[in-house]
């Protein structure tokens, strides 16, 4: 987005929650106050994790699509003042080699959906900070799923980094308990 000036884009304050990681080990995003999606190019998300912190205060100027939580970042100020910008891939450092994937399961409770950096549903995030990632068109498939208090068990492919577990969701159910009744 190096063609957007930054200085025109409304301004959101925040304290980043966490993390989100892609199916490539790559930090694209984090999730301010505990609900608010902010969105980066992968290519930023090492800038991002050197300047910024869990806990840390921040500024975020971006686009903010409509009918989803998520703002898609063009500059992030630190609280030091530092900022990343987003002037396009060909701007950033070559990103470090993607790491492996592995066959990965999990459950747990879904706290909100993920969205990509137009608005489109890609997936949710478990309130145990595990991301679920997957096409557009799966996750509109999917999106009775993807709902926050929804219990679901996923398989698919994955990975954990310090930054957070990220599995690209090849299967997945939702709990039910005993009774019969959903989670």
């Amino acid at each position: 987005m190096h063609w957007i000036d930054p200085a025109c884009l409304p301004e959101t304050r925040g304290r980043v929650s966490r993390f989100l990681v892609n199916p490539h080990g790559d930090v694209d995003g984090m999730i301010l106050d505990g609900h608010l999606q902010v969105h980066l190019p992968p290519h930023l998300g090492r800038a991002l994790t050197r300047t910024v912190k869990e806990g840390d205060r921040i500024r975020v100027r971006g686009i903010k699509p409509r009918g989803a939580n998520i703002i898609a970042a063009v500059l992030v100020t630190a609280a030091n003042g530092r900022q990343i910008l987003d002037e396009g891939p060909g701007h950033a450092p070559a990103a470090a080699a993607h790491r492996r994937d592995k066959p990965m399961e999990a459950s747990g409770e879904v706290q909100q959906p993920l969205y990509g950096p137009k608005g489109e549903l890609r997936g949710a995030l478990l309130t145990d900070g595990t991301s679920l990632r997957m096409p557009p068109h799966a996750a509109d498939a999917l999106a009775d799923y993807l709902r926050p208090g929804v219990h679901v068990q996923i398989w698919g492919r994955g990975l954990s980094t310090r930054h957070g577990k990220t599995i690209e969701v090849s299967d997945i159910a939702e709990l039910v308990d005993s009774t019969g009744s959903t989670s």
